[in-house]
């Protein structure tokens, strides 16, 4: 499915363009709780509908890492709504709600709803891919299919990502920068994939930690078309094995998804660089993913693993967020949780180097 994306300062503004050029009338939101109206899309998007005279309902009973229950309740809601259209505006969160309810109402009915998605954060890239991520309790269930799941339209305003939390901007930022570094090393990566992970380390580097402290809609700007390029490479790689890992440091110890995938990046490119023969899994080869893995490092300007795992470190250290799990009130016991419930198969086998529970233990007390 091609999908139309518009990315624009003030670009919500695109919006009457695409009411005009589709003709729907009756459109179901899908949205954060609060982040709707503290954005600013709220009163922009209500005043483009009364203009348009469309009709709306909208659905934000849901939470950060979005519940199965929840999905179901939107569905119902969207059944009752007759709606033509669904538009998610938000963080990952509802625009992957959005992306579960456009996928099970198909599922149901045989009937295709079109979708657009208003990212109000910079760092998920959900707007660009077709994964669905949420939860059945504590347990991370991912779904999505290429030809219903990815959004019809994106439409990307950083304006929208002004109000952002420093943390919450900050972990989304670091989110976005390792599925970019994650789909280039990766085992299912392209040069299509390698250009967009590169362009986007490239922008995340020169801007985010300006994005984050300050309100300049430049850097701004820049971030959150870092995240969309970041989720452009992951639609066609997948992610590995620091995001694996991170979903059970979000579910079981509540810490934010882009700050726990990030506190394993470093250590992890240290490890996959002493891959060897026996235990690359990259069927082109342990030549190739050598030459990715340098490739990757001269885009960090890094020559070795360990000078990487440094500029992570002082990354997130410039971006106030803390690096180490003993200080975000994870125990041992914590780690054996994090091993025990962190081998998503799906995700672990997209890594270059085999990881084992053992190395995995290795790289978690690295960073205790």
């Amino acid at each position: 499915m091609k999908q139309k994306e518009y990315l624009a300062i003030n670009g919500i503004s695109y919006l009457k363009k695409i009411l005009d050029e589709e003709g729907w009338k009756n459109i179901f939101l899908v949205t954060g709780k609060s982040s709707y109206e503290i954005s600013g899309a709220k009163s922009q998007i209500e005043e483009i509908f009364n203009e348009k005279n469309c009709n709306y309902s909208r659905f934000s009973d849901l939470k950060p890492n979005p519940q199965l229950s929840s999905i179901h309740k939107g569905l119902m809601n969207f059944k009752d709504s007759n709606a033509e259209a669904i538009f998610a505006i938000g963080g990952g969160s509802p625009i992957d709600v959005a992306k579960a309810i456009k996928l099970f109402h198909k599922n149901k009915t045989n009937k295709s709803i079109p979708l657009v998605a208003i990212p109000t954060t910079a760092g998920s890239g959900s707007e660009a891919t077709s994964f669905i991520v949420y939860y059945e309790g504590k347990k991370k269930i991912s779904a999505g299919a290429p030809d219903i799941t990815l959004p019809n339209y994106s439409l990307l305003d950083p304006c929208l990502t002004l109000s952002l939390p420093k943390k919450i901007a900050a972990s989304s930022g670091l989110d976005a920068l390792c599925q970019a570094t994650e789909s280039y090393w990766s085992i299912h990566s392209t040069s299509e994939s390698k250009e967009y992970s590169k362009k986007s380390i490239h922008l995340l580097l020169d801007n985010l930690p300006e994005a984050t402290h300050t309100k300049n809609l430049i850097p701004k700007y820049n971030v959150l078309e870092a995240a969309n390029l970041a989720g452009k490479a992951i639609n066609i790689t997948k992610t590995t094995a620091c995001h694996s890992i991170a979903y059970p440091m979000t579910s079981y110890f509540n810490i934010t998804h882009g700050h726990a995938v990030a506190l394993t990046l470093g250590k992890m490119m240290e490890y996959n660089e002493n891959l060897s023969e026996k235990d690359c899994l990259d069927t082109r080869g342990i030549n190739h993913t050598k030459k990715s893995l340098k490739e990757l490092k001269d885009i960090f300007n890094c020559k070795e693993g360990k000078q990487f795992s440094q500029k992570i470190k002082r990354l997130m250290e410039n971006l106030e967020l803390e690096t180490k799990l003993s200080n975000l009130g994870i125990t041992v016991e914590g780690i054996e949780t994090i091993v025990e419930n962190g081998f998503t198969p799906e995700r672990v086998k997209n890594n270059p180097r085999k990881l084992t529970k053992e190395s995995l233990k290795e790289i978690l007390y690295s960073v205790y």
